[in-house]
């Protein structure tokens, strides 16, 4: 299975529930074409409703594309943290965990950056989730890193930081990639702030005793 399919929801089928047909047809148009590029009337088309059943749904299309996030949201959340069990659950495993995304066919970099960049504070509660994505993808990285210093204060940069980081770094190379930039070039400089990390904060945080 593609990570493209992993993340975004299984096509719209005619035997499901209308909201969800036009959600799941919403977010593949969104993410692959673009918020703005992709009208109504198209979405309608292709989820096989009727206007009236679409705008008993969404009163809008900005409820559509709020609806998308928050479903975007969930599933890659779900996918990456299933991607970094994969490759072992610390922040070394974030630079083939984002790779498998990187090199799917289906990329089109980040949907939360992307929808931002297209409407920005023109429709309300787009930057907010975008915000609290990266808020909760940084707590997601922060759990990588143990809390190592904690016995010795100020020698090394608190767990929250060095996450921030890591998300910065991260966003950058799903930028690069996204304009054409080969993944494995892309993910260089995350890979290089993973190994800056210092050596007590690249191990596995140990297991909570029973």
């Amino acid at each position: 299975m593609s990570v493209t399919s992993s993340i975004a929801p299984p096509a719209a089928a005619p035997d499901q529930p209308a909201r969800e047909r036009i959600l799941w047809t919403a977010c593949a148009l969104f993410y692959r074409d673009g918020v703005r590029a992709t009208g109504i009337d198209r979405v309608i088309a292709e989820a096989g409703v009727t206007k009236v059943t679409f705008y008993r749904h969404f009163p809008s299309k900005n409820d559509l594309v709020l609806a998308f996030l928050v479903d975007r949201h969930t599933r890659w959340m779900a996918w990456f943290d299933a991607a970094l069990q994969r490759h072992g659950n610390t922040p070394a495993a974030l630079v083939p965990a984002l790779a498998e995304w990187l090199e799917d066919e289906g990329f089109r970099g980040c949907a939360f950056l992307n929808t931002s960049a297209e409407l920005g504070g023109s429709v309300d509660g787009v930057n907010t989730l975008t915000r609290q994505h990266k808020s909760d993808l940084a707590h997601r990285i922060e759990a990588l890193i143990p809390t190592a210093g904690k016995a010795h204060p100020g020698t090394l940069p608190p767990p929250a930081a060095l996450a921030r980081m890591l998300c910065m770094a991260m966003d950058g190379a799903v930028t690069h990639a996204l304009f054409g930039t080969p993944p494995a070039q892309a993910l260089a400089g995350l890979a290089q702030a993973v190994a800056l990390l210092p050596a007590a904060s690249r191990r596995r945080r140990p297991a909570p005793a029973a």
